[in-house]
């Protein structure tokens, strides 16, 4: 959802709430920014003609909430408001009228469950993003101007025509591509998971037949050793009878002697 406001001081505000959050959301914040500001030059200049100066061209903001932020966010578990501006390297002061906010309200909300509601930006939040009926008694005991505000989108949402602005069909072309995209590459980390895994079940039969060559070889010497056991089995009956016979000789060639000497 897209809702193009204009402040009071005339600067317009982009407010943009994305479910799931896009993929590139610098790019494509940048792209939205540039596309708003375009439109104001156009109609500014078209209302002021000759009169026309580039000092009534006013600042334009893009506020991006996301219900489900996009990766970028993550690494900044405590931190819920990302503000971001063009500055010079010099510091000197050059109005370039784009600024940005991103807010990932997952994250509010986990900082949320944990520490309460501690302000009045975080009373804001809750109330653009919360609908559990415990938080919303919770911020309007807290901040009791909130109920009619409550009263005030529930009249709102009975004629949302007024309110909502349609960026240009390039944009639109755009978010069509860039969900396209996503879907794409998702196709594309399912397809390089299937095959990593259709590899590793390659290498599994693979592995598996060198383990059965290993269990034939295994088997091979078990029977080549348990050979080598009875020969040498048999060897050792074979030694021990010639021992035996060696003795009985030498007992006989003993009798022999003694009986020469008598």
């Amino acid at each position: 959802m897209d809702i193009v406001i204009e402040l009071a001081d005339h600067s317009v505000a982009n407010v943009e709430v994305q479910k799931l959050g896009y993929m590139f959301p610098g790019q494509r914040s940048a792209c939205y920014s540039a596309d708003l500001l375009l439109r104001q030059y156009k109609r500014v200049k078209s209302e002021k003609g000759k009169a026309f100066s580039y000092r009534d061209i006013k600042k334009v903001y893009t506020i991006i909430f996301y219900e489900h932020s996009p990766k970028e966010f993550r690494c900044c578990p405590e931190c819920y408001v990302h503000r971001a501006a063009q500055r010079t390297n010099t510091g000197i002061r050059i109005d370039l009228l784009q600024e940005y906010a991103f807010i990932p309200l997952d994250i509010f909300h986990s900082i949320l469950q944990n520490k309460g509601i501690r302000n009045k930006l975080e009373a804001w939040l809750t109330f653009l993003s919360a609908d559990s009926p415990e938080l919303i008694g919770q911020l309007i005991q807290e901040y009791p101007q909130f109920k009619k505000y409550y009263e005030e989108i529930y009249t709102l949402c009975t004629n949302v025509e007024k309110v909502m602005g349609m960026f240009s069909k390039e944009l639109q072309q755009l978010d069509k591509n860039t969900v396209q995209y996503m879907i794409d590459e998702m196709q594309d980390e399912l397809d390089a998971k299937l095959k990593e895994l259709q590899e590793s079940e390659e290498r599994l039969e693979e592995q598996k037949g060198k383990l059965e060559e290993q269990r034939g070889k295994i088997e091979e010497q078990q029977d080549l050793i348990a050979k080598q056991n009875a020969q040498l089995l048999e060897k050792d009956a074979d030694l021990q009878a010639s021992q035996e016979e060696i003795r009985r000789l030498k007992a006989l060639l003993c009798g022999m002697e003694e009986n020469r000497k008598k």
